[in-house]
């Protein structure tokens, strides 16, 4: 009998642990960070092939997710026109897009900036409920 409640006090305790780091982990993530890029391209065939893949590979490699954009799919409610494309994406919490963007700075100096000008935002999500 008293093996049983050992079993059933270590059962519960570790179940209350789990639980309670599995709640530590959600919290330390932190809210989603959208990213909001509104890009004037110049070269479209230079872009498209030289640049887009490996910059879509780079967002996919890092847990990105899209949301909207494309070429010429944004239309002005009020304001000054947009540039010709515009993408919004999102990344887990903000350590994700940090670390995406140690790497997509370094194609967008070598190879972006060749074909189009950017306006990169970070914007800090809302947490899912």
């Amino acid at each position: 009998m008293k093996a049983s409640l050992k079993t059933s006090i270590i059962v519960a305790a570790s179940i209350t642990f789990g639980a309670g780091a599995v709640q530590l982990l959600h919290a330390m993530e932190g809210p989603p960070a959208v990213i909001f890029a509104e890009i004037a391209v110049r070269d479209t065939a230079g872009y498209e092939k030289d640049f887009l893949p490996e910059a879509r590979k780079q967002i996919a490699d890092y847990g990105g997710k899209y949301f909207a954009g494309g070429f010429n799919k944004t239309r002005t409610l009020e304001g000054a026109e947009p540039a010709n494309r515009v993408v919004i994406f999102s990344f887990p919490n903000h350590e994700a897009a940090a670390k995406w963007w140690e790497v997509g700075k370094k194609l967008n100096d070598e190879v972006g900036k060749k074909f189009a000008s950017l306006r990169i935002l970070e914007i800090e999500g809302v947490e899912a409920k």
